[in-house]
């Protein structure tokens, strides 16, 4: 699933092509997502895209009201890529494939949406305050934000009895730490996935919310994890899984000390660790 780093490098990669940018109408080919499909182009065409913005994993496409037309209003299109999902920038003439299911039109590029498993969505917020929407309002902080520290986590998780990669991954909490992230980042504060959230220390908690900004921020500037299906507007694939220290290496040596990479299941998930390097 594109997790925070992959929606974030694919709201990167659209920035220098579409805001500014008048919509010409939009092509649906499929009744429905996660969730049945507005009607696009009724809501679209005529639209100017102001900009695109970023909410956890969901990308927030911000349209100015319509000249001309009494009591329009500006608009969101909130989208989420859920497990297959991806935005790509084609030419107006490229054959639409088999899961392309949405075409945004442009005067010059057309954005598509591609979702093989179609559990991604789109949604239109009518109006102001998007963050009002019932699926950003339940969102917990961001941990790119300046506000993501140590002392935050740290009274976060006070009290909490789950374990701590499972606190990582709850989007009410923290959003945007996925499966990969979660484990790397444990790894590098060399911490136990298992341990309880409620009990790490403050120094611990400081070195958590450091290994989360460090390795979210890598791994933007990699393009992102192409574990499964997920690949940049251009096509292109991201490249971070590539430099994983625990994550898929079951059984593999520890880049550190050598200890063979442990695999166990939490939560539904495989969570991927290193038995000397995160003893506590």
């Amino acid at each position: 699933m594109p997790e925070l780093p992959e929606v974030e490098v694919s709201r990167r990669g659209l920035l220098p092509h579409l805001p500014g940018m008048p919509c010409l109408g939009a092509i649906t080919r499929a009744p429905r997502l996660r969730l049945p499909l507005p009607d696009l182009n009724a809501l679209l065409e005529g639209r100017l895209l102001s900009a695109i913005h970023r909410r956890g994993k969901y990308l927030l496409f911000e349209w100015t009201p319509r000249a001309g037309i009494a009591g329009d209003q500006e608009g969101w299109l909130i989208v989420h890529l859920g497990m297959s999902g991806s935005l790509r920038l084609v030419a107006a003439d490229t054959p639409a494939a088999p899961h392309d299911h949405v075409d945004l039109r442009f005067p010059h590029t057309v954005l598509r949406y591609r979702d093989p498993r179609r559990f991604g969505l789109m949604v239109w917020h009518a109006g102001p305050h998007p963050e009002r929407d019932p699926r950003l309002a339940v969102l917990g902080i961001e941990p790119l934000d300046e506000t993501f520290t140590g002392p935050w986590l740290h009274r976060a998780l006070a009290g909490k009895t789950v374990a701590i990669k499972q606190a990582l991954m709850d989007a009410h909490l923290v959003v945007g730490v996925g499966n990969i992230y979660a484990a790397e980042a444990l790894f590098r504060a060399g911490i136990s996935p298992t341990a309880p959230a409620g009990r790490l220390s403050a120094a611990r908690c400081a070195k958590l919310a450091t290994a989360v900004r460090a390795v979210l921020a890598e791994s933007i500037a990699l393009g992102g994890s192409s574990v499964r299906d997920y690949v940049h507007s251009d096509g292109g694939m991201g490249g971070y899984q590539l430099s994983c220290a625990v994550y898929g290496r079951a059984g593999a040596p520890c880049r550190v000390c050598a200890t063979p990479i442990r695999q166990i299941r939490q939560g539904g998930r495989s969570t991927f660790y290193c038995p000397h390097c995160q003893a506590r």
